[in-house]
C-alpha cells in the first residue's frame, strides 16, 4: 500500500511540474520594451509630513505624491521636463523644473529635498522602497 501511495505521489508531481513547464511563463513586470525609460521620484525622509508633491512631466501632471510613496512611470525616450511643486506651497514658492533626456531602457531616480528653502530633484542611485502612487484622475 505505501509503494502504491508512494508511486500515486511520484505520478502527481510528474504530472504538476510537466504541466507547469508547458505553460509559458508569465513576464516579470514591469519590462522596458520599445523607445521608452523609466522614471522614479521619490521623497526624502524628512521632506515634510504635511506636504506632498505635485508631479509634471512635460506640463501634464503625472502625480501627487504624499508622505510615503513614490511616482513610478515610463516615458517614452528623448527630452522631456520635470516640474515638481510642494503643496500647500503656503509661501508662494516657484516650481522646480528640469530637463532631463531619456535614453531607451535607462532608469531614472531622483529624491525630491529640500536646498534651503527651495525643493530640487536630486538625481540618486538608491531607490527607498515605499507605495508606488496611482495615477491622477483627470
Amino acid at each position: 500500500m505505501k509503494e502504491i501511495s508512494v508511486l500515486v505521489l511520484a505520478w502527481a508531481m510528474f504530472g504538476l511540474t510537466t504541466n507547469l513547464q508547458a505553460r509559458p511563463r508569465p513576464t516579470p513586470s514591469p519590462t522596458l520594451t520599445g523607445k521608452v525609460g523609466r522614471v522614479i521620484v521619490q521623497r526624502a525622509p524628512n521632506f515634510g509630513s504635511d506636504l506632498f508633491i505635485r508631479l509634471s512631466i512635460d506640463g501634464k501632471r503625472v502625480a501627487d505624491i504624499p508622505r510615503n510613496q513614490h511616482y513610478g512611470g515610463v516615458v517614452a525616450a528623448g527630452r522631456h521636463t520635470l516640474t515638481a511643486l510642494a503643496l500647500p506651497n503656503t509661501e508662494s514658492r516657484r516650481p522646480t523644473s528640469m530637463r532631463l533626456i531619456v535614453k531607451a531602457g535607462q532608469v531614472y531616480i531622483f529624491t525630491a529635498t529640500w536646498d534651503s528653502d527651495r525643493l530640487v530633484l536630486a538625481p540618486s542611485n538608491y531607490y527607498m522602497p515605499t507605495t508606488r502612487v496611482g495615477d491622477v484622475r483627470r
